[in-house]
């Protein structure tokens, strides 16, 4: 077969725009993609460039492409720098990039009334950056740190090590972010020489999708490019990668807790016809709790705590892959087992109907990534820099709905043979194997609430955008309802509630929701726990059948519990290596003991192995109860019919004689300021300085938000100071958790380790400047901007608005609470800041945790 766009006979009718979309090129080459969606009040731009790490040239490995990505908003000739971050806050928008191998994309989403100024930025930053020397000398250091960070992360650092032993001579066996060695060698020269070289209007392209006027964002882009003129791009021809002959097995160690490994094989290109089967096997492989790698490794055999197969398809040729969290010692068997799986696909045929529910997950997930403004302008520009086909993706959905099983059986013969095979494998020291081998118009409808006999509360949203139904029941507990010694408890039970019932095995669960192409877990977290579902709305009476069956007829098996206890136990050792998690977690546990807050979603390893059968069932039969629970359905339905139907549901659903009220913990009170500290063999310190804050009933929690937003967001002053000015962290912010009693803020950093004393130094500064002074008018401005701007953008995400709500209703608010919480941060005012950083923000109250390296020097301040 040949590469062609054309997968299928009959996707060549498919036209060659979707609906609303117009394509535009300026007479310099530029191409401005639009697409009016006025379903919500968003506006998402995206600037493409089409150069990334593989267009280096001479500096392959140093990173180019992602320092412009670090640089590009620092500031232009006519902005300064923080000025454009500033102006996104006050649109009420969000920004970010990110920088691929072959392309660099910077995106801002605001809502409708800021979509000039989003645009006139992204014009802006794409022609005018200035790229100052001594602002890429402090940038340099912050990148420094985020490649120290990426090799303390195994998991980041095992992805890295697998492209460079997959790929010998293609570029995409460099990382992105380049080496320290090259990188260490740029100058700020190079560094605008390659943006002056890339980023010409005729290597560009920009993708606005939302609530606009198409002629006028036209407009305004032809005019800020109007003197721009296109530029010869010097020919760039990349190495090919030769074909793999041999199987190739590369294992390293380090200081890890858990073993990750990768197994790849070389596919073809993004355009080539076999790549959407080889996506289609991919997810009967391995996505999904159905899926044959999940079922056989993960469930039947306790080999892995986590696993999933995937498919990496680039401009040029890619890899089909399965990866793996395992336990050191489970290592060798879970890769054969995992060989195994891959030869059976090889051999026998796979069956039409899993077939048919591969390819169902498939679509649905594909359909799902264009519920925002932000999802519908990356897929236009995914697709037009795939193949300069704005329905590309089109195209690709309808070659997968003609998937047949001898098709995924002639590529897995084709490309999952041995000699095409890569496995990298990341363990802990000294764990090494001795022997290895169609839209509609949408209606903002209202939420309506029912209210059962049975004391069930039932929220429902009509919402015909797209063809997808959200369930989300919420019930009241979490770590409020757990003690020291059963710590953990909500987490597990929340998860066991899927993992069978009197009607269903787990694999009859994992197989009855993804063959619809929906989805079913359990959450538990600090003051709820609950069952999330997403279907399409042809399977509505399916996934509520599924909702009502995990709930009503749960049956906590020894075999499940003992196989979910593992899971959960190997997620509090993997947690070890997310150090800004352990510090977070140290500091909670030092302001609010072994009780409420200060215990871990997750548990400890001993209180979970101390939990019993028993246990489940008694938190099932006291929580687990109709007077307890909220359920919110939100989506493609029609109310009256959801009604109904719940109530046939849930009609043998009785109240218990009364619900086991949550232990809410006393906050014992903090007088003198207190410190902990972890040692950890990593490269990074990362410190928590937290004070006790406030409850979700609580005026004060407005102003909190406001003080973490402002002390959080890329323009703030203590972003400005401690990473742009100073140099001292890669990353510094705040944060805020409030719950059914009171929680706590705090100010984190990620920092050299000899630079601790500094940054701690600059993170009570600013308490006391909270404390003293507040914040100025322009950014207690600034920060309701973006607070009201993100809720907006928030909006779009059916399944959170509904899960919100739910949670609002649940705690007493109201179901119809966030409504008002918009006024409710306008309302706060400069003496309001004021009084609750005094109120919150007390020097006595203060707890200090830090994980770093087990020396830490000191450095002595310079001045600046």
């Amino acid at each position: 077969m040949t590469s062609d766009t054309t997968f299928i006979a009959g996707t060549a009718e498919i036209p060659a725009l979707p609906p609303g979309v117009k394509l535009t090129t300026l007479d310099n080459g530029l191409t401005i993609i639009t697409r009016e969606d006025h379903t919500a009040p968003v506006v998402s731009a995206h600037a493409w460039c089409l150069t990334g790490s593989i267009h280096e040239g001479k500096w392959l490995g140093a990173g180019l492409s992602h320092v412009l990505e670090h640089m590009l908003f620092k500031g232009t000739t006519t902005r300064g720098a923080g000025r454009i971050d500033q102006e996104v806050q006050d649109a009420g928008g969000y920004m970010n990039a990110y920088t691929s191998f072959d392309r660099t994309v910077y995106h801002i989403d605001v809502p409708n009334t800021g979509a000039r100024v989003a645009v006139d930025i992204l014009c802006d930053i794409m022609q005018n950056a200035t790229l100052p020397a001594e602002g890429m000398a402090l940038e340099k250091q912050v990148i420094l740190r985020e490649m120290d960070m990426n090799q303390d992360d195994p998991g980041r650092r095992a992805g890295r090590r697998l492209f460079e032993t997959a790929y010998t001579r293609s570029p995409y066996r460099f990382t992105i972010i380049g080496y320290p060695d090259i990188y260490n060698e740029l100058k700020a020269e190079d560094v605008v020489a390659y943006y002056r070289e890339r980023y010409v209007p005729n290597n560009k392209f920009y993708v606005v999708v939302g609530d606009f006027n198409t002629d006028e964002i036209v407009a305004q882009i032809r005019q800020a490019y109007a003197g721009t003129k296109a530029k010869a791009i010097p020919p760039m021809v990349l190495p090919e990668e030769p074909k793999q002959t041999a199987p190739r097995e590369v294992i390293e160690e380090g200081p890890i807790e858990m073993g990750h490994f990768h197994i790849s094989w070389h596919i073809p290109d993004l355009r080539h016809p076999d790549v959407p089967i080889l996506d289609v096997l991919a997810v009967v492989l391995g996505i999904g709790r159905s899926s044959r790698l999940y079922q056989d490794l993960r469930e039947k055999n306790g080999l892995v705590n986590s696993i999933d197969a995937w498919t990496y398809s680039p401009g040029n040729p890619g890899l089909f892959g399965i990866s793996a969290m395992v336990d050191a010692n489970k290592f060798l068997a879970a890769r054969n087992a995992a060989l195994i799986e891959v030869d059976r696909l090889r051999k026998q045929l796979v069956s039409p109907e899993e077939v048919s529910k591969a390819v169902k997950q498939f679509i649905s997930g594909t359909l799902a990534s264009r519920k925002t403004m932000q999802g519908q302008a990356q897929d236009l520009g995914g697709s037009w820099l795939a193949a300069n086909d704005l329905n590309f993706s089109e195209r690709y959905l309808a070659a997968i709905k003609h998937v047949t099983p001898p098709d995924l059986q002639r590529v897995a013969r084709q490309y999952l043979v041995p000699q095409n095979r890569t496995l990298y494998a990341l363990l802990p020291k000294g764990t090494s194997p001795a022997e290895i081998f169609t839209t509609t118009a949408a209606v903002n409808e209202p939420v309506q609430k029912f209210v059962f006999p049975n004391g069930l509360r039932l929220l429902v949203k009509e919402d015909h955008r797209l063809p997808f139904v959200e369930f989300r029941t919420v019930f009241r507990g979490g770590v409020l309802s757990e003690t020291v010694e059963n710590n953990g408890l909500t987490q597990l039970a929340s998860k066991m509630l899927l993992k069978g019932t009197t009607t269903r095995s787990a694999v009859e669960i994992a197989r009855a929701i993804e063959s619809v192409g929906g989805s079913l877990d359990g959450f538990g977290g600090n003051n709820s726990f609950g069952v999330s579902a997403e279907v399409m709305s042809s399977d509505f009476q399916l996934g509520l059948d599924l909702v009502a069956d995990v709930l009503l007829n749960s049956d906590f098996l020894p075999a499940e519990m003992d196989r979910e206890r593992l899971i959960q136990i190997a997620g509090i050792q993997a947690q070890r290596d997310n150090l800004l998690r352990c510090a977070g977690l140290a500091m909670r546990r030092a302001m609010f003991g072994d009780t409420g807050y200060g215990l871990d979603t997750l548990g400890t390893e001993s209180s979970l192995q101390s939990l019993e059968i028993a246990d489940l069932q008694s938190f099932h039969n006291q929580l687990v109860e109709p007077n307890n629970c909220v359920l919110a359905i939100y989506g493609d339905v029609d109310a009256d019919e959801v009604q109904a139907a719940v109530g046939e549901a849930f009609s043998a659903w009785s109240p218990g004689p009364a619900i086991v009220p949550v232990q809410i913990p006393e906050i014992r009170p903090l007088d003198a300021a207190s410190r902990v500290v972890e040692v950890r063999d990593k490269k990074q310190a990362v410190i928590v300085a937290g004070f006790p804050g406030a409850n979700i009933y609580d005026p004060d929690r407005y102003a909190l938000e406001l003080l973490k937003e402002a002390c959080s967001d890329l323009g703030s002053r203590l972003f400005l100071r401690v990473r742009e000015n100073l140099g001292l962290a890669y990353y510094v912010g705040a944060q805020n958790l409030f719950g059914l009693v009171p929680g706590y803020f705090a100010f984190y950093a990620g920092t050299d380790p000899g630079k601790l004393d500094l940054v701690e130094a600059e993170l009570l500064r600013e308490a006391e400047l909270l404390r003293t002074e507040g914040l100025s008018a322009t950014e207690l401005r600034r920060a309701k901007a973006k607070i009201i701007g993100q809720r907006k953008i928030a909006r779009q995400d059916l399944g959170g608005v509904a899960t919100a709500t739910a949670l609002d209703e649940l705690y007493g608010l109201g179901y119809a609470y966030s409504d008002t919480e918009d006024a409710r941060y306008e309302a706060v005012t400069d003496a309001d800041i004021i009084s609750v950083a005094q109120k919150y923000l007390r020097p006595e109250a203060l707890v200090v945790s830090i994980v770093a390296p087990e020396t830490t020097p000191a450095e002595v301040p310079s001045e600046t």
